[in-house]
């Protein structure tokens, strides 16, 4: 009978203990009033991120779930990270890392605009901000990151920079120049590399243009030991 008695005693103390640790989370004693933001944000608003808090800060400070509410912040446009955590006694604290726009992602179908990070991930978002053009296949744009990053460099010695980079199903690399030239790089072989060719083509560039006596429109570097130029002259096709 005294085991009995104990064992009701136990479990009365815990069905009590549970009750009252319910009911002091869900009195008004710990109310969520504030969401502190860390950092500075160049992209996400004071609206949006209202809007996300309203939507899904629910319960009070012991009983809000942190993980919904960080999802609910990195589905803004411009969130890539969200950090959330409680700060006492009624307060929850947001860290944001915010996407850094790269290029945009060009879409052939009218989809949402879409942009490429400096990590080379595809997300949503619109920007005003003057960006390269990346057009591939789904899943290739941190190939195409990489490829850009290494145009510059390689495009110094004739002045100009890549504005837009596409790259084809089959791995064919073009590149629209500042200046409206188009290059046509063709695929990365093992005997004749995309970034060789290149280098090959800025080092004869002015030469080749001065013999030419006009302004290329497009220039084939497909060519393993050379390149063409292709030049549009006043009331002809282009050549």
């Amino acid at each position: 009978m005294n085991l009995i008695a104990d064992l009701l005693f136990f479990a009365s103390a815990l069905a009590l203990g549970y009750a009252a640790t319910l009911a002091v989370a869900f009195l008004p004693f710990f109310p969520l009033r504030e969401v502190v933001v860390g950092g500075t944000l160049s992209e996400v608003t004071p609206t949006q991120i209202e809007y996300a808090a309203r939507n899904a800060m629910t319960g009070n400070f012991l009983t809000v779930n942190l993980d919904a509410v960080r999802a609910a912040f990195e589905k803004l446009p411009w969130v890539r990270k969200a950090e959330v955590r409680r700060r006492w006694p009624n307060a929850i604290e947001l860290e944001i890392e915010e996407h850094v726009a790269a290029a945009r992602w060009k879409q052939a179908d009218g989809a949402e605009a879409r942009l490429v990070n400096r990590e080379g991930e595809v997300f949503a978002a619109a920007s005003n901000a003057e960006l390269p053009f990346f057009v591939g296949p789904e899943g290739s744009a941190p190939l195409m990151l990489e490829r850009y990053r290494e145009l510059g460099p390689l495009l110094e010695p004739i002045g100009r920079q890549p504005r837009a980079v596409a790259l084809s199903a089959r791995q064919a690399w073009q590149v629209r120049l500042d200046d409206g030239v188009l290059l046509d790089l063709g695929r990365d072989q093992a005997k004749s590399r995309v970034n060789e060719r290149l280098q090959r083509f800025t080092a004869a560039y002015r030469q080749a243009t001065e013999r030419l006596k006009a302004r290329a429109d497009v220039i084939d570097l497909r060519y393993p030991n050379g390149f063409a130029m292709r030049v549009a002259r006043a009331g002809e096709g282009k050549r």
